[in-house]
C-alpha cells in the first residue's frame, strides 16, 4: 500500500531542501510531534536513527538515503506503535522553474493489516499536515 501527498512552497528549491535535509528537525515543524532527536552523537547521514516522540506515540526511524543532488531522503521506519511492517518513505523537493517555487512530495509504500486507515493515517494525519506546515514556514 502507499501513501502520498505533495504541495508547492513559496520558497526556492535549495532553500526548502537546506531545511528539510535535517534528519533531526521534525519537532520544529510536523504538527504533532514533540520531541526528535538523533540517536547517540549521530547526524543526518544514511544510518542515523530518529528518535521521535509526539500524540502517536514512539516512533524510531532511520535514515537510508539522502541525495543532495536530487533533493531526496528516505528513511525506514525501525519501530513503531503503527501496525505497518516495510515501511519506506520518501520525500523530494523540485524548483518550480517559471516561478522559483518549490514542489515538495512525501510518499510511503509499506504492509499493513489493515491497509486503508494506515493509509489515510499517513496521507492525512502526517504528510498534508506536515506540508501545510512546511508551507507557513517559508
Amino acid at each position: 500500500m502507499s501513501a502520498y501527498a505533495s504541495t508547492v512552497i513559496n520558497a526556492p528549491a535549495d532553500e526548502v531542501w537546506d531545511y528539510l535535509r535535517d534528519f533531526g528537525n521534525l519537532a520544529e515543524w510536523l504538527p504533532g510531534v514533540t520531541s526528535c532527536e538523533i540517536e547517540g552523537a549521530g547526524t543526518s547521514e544514511p544510518g542515523a536513527i530518529r528518535r521521535v516522540e509526539g500524540a502517536g506515540g514512539l516512533f524510531r526511524e532511520r535514515l537510508v538515503v539522502l541525495d543532495d543532488a536530487s533533493r531526496t531522503a528516505t528513511y525506514e521506519i525501525v519501530e513503531c506503535p503503527l501496525p505497518v511492517r516495510d515501511y519506506r518513505s520518501t520525500y523530494r523537493v523540485a524548483p518550480v522553474t517559471d516561478s522559483g517555487q518549490s514542489f515538495v512530495e512525501w510518499s510511503a509504500a509499506f504492509t499493513s493489516d489493515d491497509e486503508a486507515r494506515m493509509t489515510k493515517i499517513f496521507t492525512r494525519g502526517v504528510f498534508e499536515p506536515g506540508l501545510a506546515a512546511l508551507r507557513k514556514l517559508f
